[in-house]
């Protein structure tokens, strides 16, 4: 899974204090994944500048404070560390200790419905992150069909959807990406209608 988590570092948003502090960042609950096998650790960022460090219910309170738009020191028992955080999506928060290639990564287990506490929940988590997110690209992605030897298009799934829901349209269609020239995959509208369940 280590590998997987650093493959998307590349692709991390800078904490923006203007854009994440209040609504992203402050008072929620980040599950630490690196190492939950072994035990749960979760941070919580206080607006005070507290921050609760809960690892097999024993809890640490040390501080935190902003040195600018994306970094933050953090007080541990070696002292002041400083932090560059990252974002990717609205629900993991990344630390990354400078001018080290170690991070850390977090879930925000506020925004999750159930409780992460061991590897097989992260693996859960990714899984239905990653469904929810296919499922949108596919309700907002065009293509186009065929009906009766004529093509009609390109529309989104969802209004592929509305038209079959009016019978304007068959859900046995054959479909095809907006991206492709034809329809050699053999895809119908039925076929993405499943994907998105």
């Amino acid at each position: 899974m280590k590998d997987i988590l650093y493959d998307i570092v590349p692709r991390l948003e800078p904490f923006d204090y203007s854009l994440h502090h209040d609504t992203q960042f402050i008072n929620k609950e980040w599950v630490l994944i690196n190492g939950i096998e072994n035990a749960k650790a979760v941070y919580l960022f206080k607006p005070n500048n507290e921050l609760l460090i809960s690892e097999n219910d024993h809890v640490t309170k040390t501080r935190w404070s902003f040195i600018n738009s994306n970094f933050l020191s953090i007080t541990t028992e070696d002292g002041i560390v400083l932090i560059k955080a990252f974002y990717k999506d609205k629900d993991m928060l990344v630390l990354n200790q400078k001018a080290s290639d170690d991070y850390a990564f977090f879930i925000n287990s506020s925004a999750y419905d159930t409780t992460i506490d061991t590897k097989e929940d992260v693996k859960a988590y990714f899984k239905e992150k990653y469904l929810k997110k296919a499922s949108q690209l596919i309700s907002e992605h065009q293509f186009y069909y065929i009906q009766r030897f004529k093509e009609y298009g390109p529309y989104t799934m969802k209004e592929l959807l509305t038209k079959v829901k009016n019978k304007a349209v068959n859900a046995y269609c054959l479909v095809r990406d907006v991206n492709e020239s034809d329809y050699a995959k053999k895809l119908r509208i039925i076929d993405l209608l499943h994907e998105l369940n």
